[in-house]
């Protein structure tokens, strides 16, 4: 596999930078050869450009991490600096009413089949319950609160495209039945907001409400994450829904 016929350095920069994960945030040379299937002189060569351009840093043990460069290059995008700086004062307000996690998300994937709940800011504190969720980590949109109210904001079609695929179980309480899907999702649209319980993480509640559409920006949803004996949903949504609102009108306001 070194390189794929018409394969340019490009590719295959995003093929090593690709290895790297939450889980795995430092890698060997020999580990990301036999990730991508490079070839050593090929891998070192590839690997030596990039240090030198700031995309991949050496780290001791003779490993590798992302570099600085692409961190400081992520920054400029669109959902750095105007959604979440702009959501952040929002996010901050709903922490302080609630004392629960706050993400915001956004639907990413050029396709139904390919979409997932692509998580650009997080307030959490001291009291709030430990989650996996990170800034710059993704989802099932089907089994997280913001990722279902992202769902329930695309249209029907595109709805049952994302349904023509498996959907991935996360707990038992996940839903995979692509009708229960629908009617959930369904059922969101009504209320306004949308909610995961246990469907994540055993024992959590997920509530999402969708930003409205704001020219420039993919759509977007805020929410927070309680553990369910102190679930107060119908105080929780109103929070939600409200700085969902707020957020659009800023960002709106703002272009």
């Amino acid at each position: 596999m070194d390189p794929e016929p018409g394969e340019g350095m490009l590719e295959r920069a995003m093929r090593i930078l690709s290895c790297f994960s939450e889980d795995d945030a430092s890698l060997s040379a020999a580990e990301l050869a036999a990730r991508t299937g490079l070839s050593s002189s090929t891998l070192h060569r590839i690997l030596s450009q990039m240090v030198e351009l700031g995309m991949i840093a050496r780290a001791p043990g003779r490993r590798y991490v992302v570099g600085s460069r692409l961190w400081e290059l992520g920054e400029l995008s669109p959902l750095a600096l105007r959604l979440r700086e702009t959501a952040l004062p929002h996010m901050m307000r709903l922490y302080e009413a609630t004392g629960e996690n706050v993400h915001l998300a956004v639907l990413d994937g050029d396709e139904p089949a390919r979409a997932s709940a692509l998580y650009i800011g997080k307030v959490t504190g001291h009291g709030s319950i430990p989650l996996l969720s990170r800034m710059g980590g993704r989802h099932l949109p089907h089994a997280v609160g913001v990722g279902k109210a992202l769902l329930a904001a695309q249209s029907d079609d595109w709805i049952r495209a994302y349904c023509a695929e498996p959907l991935e179980r996360e707990t038992v309480h996940t839903i995979t039945d692509p009708d229960e899907l629908v009617v959930d999702l369904q059922a969101s649209r009504a209320r306004g907001y949308a909610r995961a319980r246990e469907e994540m993480t055993l024992g959590n509640v997920s509530i999402g409400a969708a930003l409205g559409s704001v020219a420039g920006l993919p759509l977007a949803a805020i929410g927070v994450v309680v553990h369910m004996e102190r679930a107060d949903e119908r105080r929780l949504a109103a929070l939600v829904r409200q700085a969902a609102r707020d957020l659009t009108k800023d960002l709106t306001d703002s272009h």
